[in-house]
C-alpha cells in the first residue's frame, strides 16, 4: 500500500475503534470494570495436505492483573480439504477456573468449529462459528454457540509489519437466556518469521449476570508457532 494512504487507513482504524467503544459500551455498560491480562501460546503442525493439529495454552490474570484465576489447554484437528474458503475442526478444551469461593473448578469443553474466509471491501475477513458442550464440575451442563467475525486492514505498520485487526464475538446459550456475552477486540498481528506469529490486542468483554452486565478490560498477547 502506498505510504500516502497510510494516514487515511489510520484514521479509518481509529474511527472504527471509537465507534466500537461508543456503540458497545452503552449497550453493555455494567459493574466490575476489572483490568485483566491474558497470555496465549499455541502451536500447529501439518499432519497431511489437508489436516492440521493444533494445541493452545492460555492463562488469565484478574483483579488488576495481579493473580491467576483461569487456565485452559486446547487440542484440536482442522480439515481444510473441503474448499479454499472453508475449514472445519474438532477440539477438546480442559479449563480450570477459580470460582467466587476461591475453589478451583474444572470444565471439559469439546467444541466443533467452521471458519469461512474471504475478502470484503478490501479487508481480509473471517467468520468462525463454534458449537461447544460445557461439562461443568458443579454447575449444570449446557450447550453454547459462539460466532466471531474478524476483519484485518490491508496495511502493515512499523518495520515489523504490524497488521491492525478488529473482531466481534457473541455468545449464545442454547438453554435458558440466550445472549449472555459479547467481546470486542482491537489489535495488531505480525509474522516474526514464516513459522512464528505474534499478536497484541485490547478486549472489552461484557457478560450478563442476572439483570446486569459486568465488563472487563483486557490486555492480551499471543504467540503461535507452526511446525
Amino acid at each position: 500500500m502506498p505510504m500516502r494512504n497510510l494516514p487515511i487507513v489510520l484514521v479509518f482504524a481509529l474511527t472504527i475503534l471509537a465507534l466500537g467503544q461508543f456503540l458497545i459500551a452503552p449497550c453493555f455498560a455494567g459493574g466490575n470494570r476489572d483490568f485483566q491480562f491474558w497470555s496465549t501460546a499455541g502451536a500447529s503442525a501439518n499432519l497431511s495436505k489437508n489436516w492440521v493439529a493444533t494445541f493452545e495454552e492460555e492463562f488469565r490474570f484478574g483483579d488488576d492483573a495481579e493473580y491467576l484465576y483461569y487456565h485452559h489447554s486446547d487440542l484440536g484437528f482442522v480439515y481444510r480439504g473441503l474448499a479454499d474458503w472453508l475449514s472445519v475442526g474438532f477440539n477438546y478444551r480442559q479449563i480450570f477456573e477459580e470460582d467466587s469461593t476461591g475453589e478451583w473448578r474444572y470444565e471439559n469443553r469439546p467444541h466443533l468449529n467452521a471458519t469461512l474466509t474471504g475478502r470484503f471491501l478490501g479487508l481480509d475477513v473471517s467468520d468462525r462459528s463454534r458449537l461447544e458442550y460445557r461439562d461443568r464440575e458443579i454447575q449444570q451442563d449446557m450447550w453454547q454457540y459462539r460466532n466471531k467475525i474478524t476483519a484485518r486492514l490491508p496495511v502493515e505498520l512499523t518495520p515489523i509489519k504490524l497488521q491492525p485487526y478488529f473482531a466481534e464475538e457473541v455468545f449464545l446459550n442454547l438453554e435458558g437466556e440466550a445472549f449472555c456475552r459479547n467481546r470486542f477486540y482491537a489489535g495488531f498481528s505480525t509474522n516474526f518469521t514464516k513459522k512464528i506469529q505474534g499478536e497484541v490486542y485490547y478486549l472489552l468483554q461484557s457478560t450478563k449476570s442476572g439483570n446486569n452486565w459486568n465488563d472487563i478490560n483486557v490486555l492480551g498477547i499471543a504467540l503461535r508457532i507452526a511446525f
